[in-house]
């Protein structure tokens, strides 16, 4: 509940004793996401919150459209994806801090102005399910990763977003980060050392290293499912399999989830007796972090339960 106590630092709530029942709506913002699995998503935690609220899919990269929506009295808050992450962001009253340090936006949610003006703010949410997923796995997690190296795979957004969640929440005494192109993660090492000074970066670009350095406790991978091709895709899987063979074994957080969350790297880590998360556990976790952000209240962990059965059932295996 620590996303909800900060929203508070950018204004009061907008909720009443009646809003649970009123006709608010939310919406997510993104192109191709005609197969989201949001609206299935909320319409489960906001019945699990009490809340008799609506979930819809605005297929679009228009400004003014984002803006409308935004500003109507029914709309309590906004899930924004690809590619509309930095562009919508900019849009919004308010940065929060990991929306700030991360570069982009998936969430918006409303808090009033001394005057009781509505203000737009706009956060991230994917670093908070990263945490969740594995806190609510291991509870001891955040403890035992303290002082112990991490190791995110992939350098575009979610990557930034698992390199944030870990040095903030993990206490790493290190980040490995390995990827297909050396200069997607020099983009990234030079971002994070301005923005979280002291952050410790080291990037893997061969077996060798990987196999000469301590494993990891907790690794986080941002990459799609298909099987390497390139020769930095190569390299990078070479780099897992030689983390997963070392003695001391991990746990592997897969944010991958299509087309089905039972992808290849966890198929690996399990065989490498790794523990291991799906990416639809991570997804539930940040719709349950939007879901606070806009109720101000905790779903219930059966509506929980039954968002996460709901996207890993085998009949909707086709849409993940």
């Amino acid at each position: 509940m620590d996303v909800l106590q900060e929203s508070f630092q950018y204004g009061a709530s907008p909720l009443t004793s009646s809003s649970l029942s009123s006709p608010y709506n939310a919406y997510l913002f993104g192109s191709h996401i005609s197969k989201s699995l949001s609206p299935l998503l909320h319409g489960i935690l906001f019945r699990s919150s009490g809340a008799s609220w609506n979930f819809h899919l605005v297929q679009t990269t228009e400004k003014d459209k984002f803006q409308n929506k935004l500003a109507s009295l029914e709309t309590i808050g906004v899930s924004i994806t690809m590619p509309n992450k930095v562009t919508f962001g900019r849009l919004l009253d308010d940065l929060t801090e990991a929306a700030q340090v991360i570069g982009a936006v998936n969430t918006s949610f409303i808090r009033l102005d001394p005057s009781g003006k509505r203000r737009y703010i706009g956060t991230n949410t994917d670093c908070v399910g990263i945490r969740e997923a594995v806190v609510q796995y291991d509870p001891t997690a955040i403890s035992t990763a303290n002082g112990r190296p991490a190791m995110v795979i992939g350098g575009g957004g979610a990557a930034r977003s698992a390199i944030y969640a870990l040095w903030k929440w993990f206490s790493p005494s290190e980040i490995y980060i390995a990827n297909r192109l050396k200069s997607e993660v020099d983009d990234i090492v030079k971002h994070f050392t301005a923005a979280m000074p002291g952050i410790q970066l080291r990037y893997i670009s061969d077996v060798a290293t990987a196999q000469s350095l301590p494993a990891p406790t907790i690794m986080v991978s941002t990459i799609p499912d298909y099987p390497p091709s390139e020769p930095g895709e190569v390299i990078c899987w070479q780099i897992c399999e030689r983390v997963f063979e070392k003695a001391e074994k991990g746990l592997l957080v897969d944010m991958c989830y299509m087309p089905s969350p039972e992808t290849r790297l966890v198929k690996a880590a399990n065989k490498a007796e790794w523990k291991t998360i799906m990416g639809t556990e991570v997804l539930v976790r940040v719709c349950v972090a939007q879901q606070i952000l806009w109720t101000e209240r905790l779903p219930k962990e059966q509506g929980v339960s039954e968002a996460v059965a709901a996207i890993t059932q085998p009949k909707n295996a086709a849409n993940l």
